[in-house]
């Protein structure tokens, strides 16, 4: 099955156009199913059964994984045996008929907005690395950027005089994202006295760059994060995912429409958008019952 497998994964590269990061969580699911099925000897796509298929997802749970993991290995399962249909290697998709696992969506965690001032006030900005840190930070934020896209960010993709930026997103599809004063204003600061003293003789065409003038990455974006969020007292276990959260709350808070919202996500699907509405919700729940006299 490692033929169908790598087959499968350069079709997602090539005709697909698969960001790189989600070829690896492809990889990473395929390698753990084609294992399993090798260990009880099954080799070959057109071999595997539904049955084969429930008893992999089976050993998944009994291995401890949650139901959402899980349901992203069948995911990725069925992909698989689509593709393999359609280049002919099986006859029928054994995973056809194999519903998901059932799982109540998690609300995700955010900021409030006193706690990303006091993350914002943690950058040392007379220094380089801080007043990138800060720009880093005040960027992701206002713009609700995956940390990829921002590792990615090239400083000609930065549109300062009509305050947006160009990203480059998942499937390959670009988007304008416009930024806020504030960040616009720490970005300049940052081109102009931070960035050249981290270049030096370099010429990266990277926004952000770490102290040896290469892009910044990250697990680097991650750490500063976290080293940050401990300095400012945050509890919460803080990422730039969580800002990304923030940012999408916030605006729906402040009356944005989801659509809007959809569009600066850079979300392909307004479902995925809308679980920030039940953030919102539950905030006007908890609200109502803290300060209602009869709640």
């Amino acid at each position: 099955m490692e033929a169908e497998t790598k087959a499968f994964l350069s079709y997602l590269r090539v005709e697909k156009g698969l960001a790189e990061n989600t070829l690896l969580a492809y990889k990473r699911d395929m390698r753990r199913f084609v294992e399993f099925q090798q260990k009880r000897r099954v080799t070959l796509a057109r071999k595997i059964t539904r049955s084969d298929i429930v008893e992999f997802l089976a050993h998944l749970f009994k291995s401890g994984m949650d139901s959402r993991t899980v349901a992203r290995y069948l995911v990725t399962i069925r992909h698989f045996f689509r593709f393999c249909l359609l280049e002919e290697y099986v006859k029928e998709d054994p995973g056809a008929t194999i519903e998901a696992p059932k799982f109540r969506q998690a609300l995700p965690q955010f900021l409030s907005v006193v706690e990303v001032d006091r993350l914002l006030n943690q950058p040392d900005v007379t220094s380089s690395i801080g007043l990138r840190d800060k720009a880093v930070i005040e960027l992701l934020y206002s713009t609700g950027l995956r940390v990829s896209e921002l590792c990615g960010l090239r400083v000609a993709d930065l549109q300062m005089e009509v305050g947006c930026l160009r990203c480059i997103g998942k499937g390959n599809k670009e988007r304008l994202v416009p930024i806020g004063k504030n960040a616009l204003a720490i970005v300049d600061e940052y081109l102009k006295a931070s960035r050249p003293v981290l270049q030096g003789s370099g010429n990266s065409p990277f926004l952000f760059l770490n102290r040896k003038g290469k892009a910044l990455n990250r697990m680097a974006v991650w750490k500063l994060l976290v080293d940050y969020g401990n300095q400012a007292g945050i509890v919460k276990q803080l990422s730039p995912h969580m800002l990304r959260h923030s940012f999408a709350t916030h605006l729906l808070d402040r009356g944005a429409d989801l659509r809007s919202v959809q569009m600066m996500l850079g979300h392909a699907d307004i479902s995925t958008t809308q679980i920030y509405t039940h953030v919102v919700e539950e905030r006007l729940k908890q609200v109502y019952k803290a300060h209602h006299p009869r709640a």
